[in-house]
């Protein structure tokens, strides 16, 4: 039986992840063809996009890149955590070691996470898009002012949001910038996207969960000099008056191998200290 092909990726510039994939690559070349070893945030040639695995080694933000870069591809991915949280990238080096056999024979299926696409139009200096696999947000910027953004989805108009931004988050992202700004945790494999104001200037506008099948259409009625959109907290465009950001549900999602003894709220748990009284700690 031939060897499945995998794909070896990191972030290069936080320590010890370069030192970690080099150590672990005769392990890895002994069970799988390793097709490409490179940082996550770099392209990949097309022989390495019809690898069937890629193995992330980083923190959660490396597989975010990695998700974007793999968007569109039936490429599993498992992320092996050598940052802080570990939300996304679930495995360590020890479960990696012990999982990867299982997963190399299928006994561990990916689970699929949607994505969305988002695109800014209306302006020339401003033609922007990407894949988006946390959220979207559109912040304020210099100088801070409050700005006014309209959001309709499909045709019917969802609100006015004056205020500091908002984020439009995907059930995967639901857990970072959209959970700090108020808005409510989906489920990651939901089929469903939120809507969360950044410091609305009302109390009347609230957090909402829409439907993810139908276009999301953001104008920016009026911003500040410095308002961007911002997609997974890492890349970014500018926006003026009159731009249109538009959300829509990817044809495809991203492929996360998860961890076999882990499910999402034992996860919330032990990262986020979800559901735990305070007269329970330690």
């Amino acid at each position: 039986m031939a060897k499945k092909r995998i794909i070896l990726l990191g972030n290069m510039t936080k320590p010890g992840v370069g030192e970690q994939i080099e150590q672990l690559r005769p392990w890895f070349a002994a069970q799988a063809e390793v097709v490409a070893v490179g940082p996550a945030n770099e392209p990949l040639s097309q022989a390495a996009l019809a690898a069937e695995l890629c193995v992330v080694f980083g923190g959660d933000g490396t597989l975010l890149s990695a998700a974007r870069m793999l968007a569109g591809t039936q490429i599993d991915m498992l992320g092996v955590n050598m940052g802080k949280l570990g939300f996304l990238a679930e495995y360590n080096v020890e479960h990696l070691r012990k999982h990867f056999p299982a997963i190399l024979a299928g006994k561990v299926p990916s689970v699929e996470r949607m994505m969305l696409d988002v695109n800014v139009s209306n302006c020339e200096r401003h033609c922007f898009g990407s894949p988006v696999a946390n959220d979207v947000a559109i912040a304020s910027g210099p100088p801070f002012r409050m700005i006014d953004l309209n959001v309709v989805q499909r045709e019917t108009v969802v609100a006015h949001y004056l205020g500091d931004g908002l984020v439009v988050s995907t059930p995967t992202g639901s857990t970072g910038y959209n959970m700090s700004a108020g808005g409510p945790i989906l489920e990651p494999t939901l089929d469903a996207v939120t809507i969360t104001p950044i410091a609305p200037h009302t109390l009347s506008v609230q957090p909402i969960v829409v439907r993810s099948d139908h276009l999301i259409r953001i104008t920016a009625t009026q911003v500040n000099p410095g308002t961007a959109v911002i997609v997974d907290g890492q890349v970014s465009s500018d926006l003026c008056d009159g731009d249109t950001v538009e959300v829509r549900r990817a044809a495809s999602g991203m492929r996360i191998i998860p961890h076999p003894g882990r499910d999402f709220f034992a996860t919330l748990t032990s990262k986020l200290q979800w559901g735990r009284s305070p007269h329970h700690g330690t």
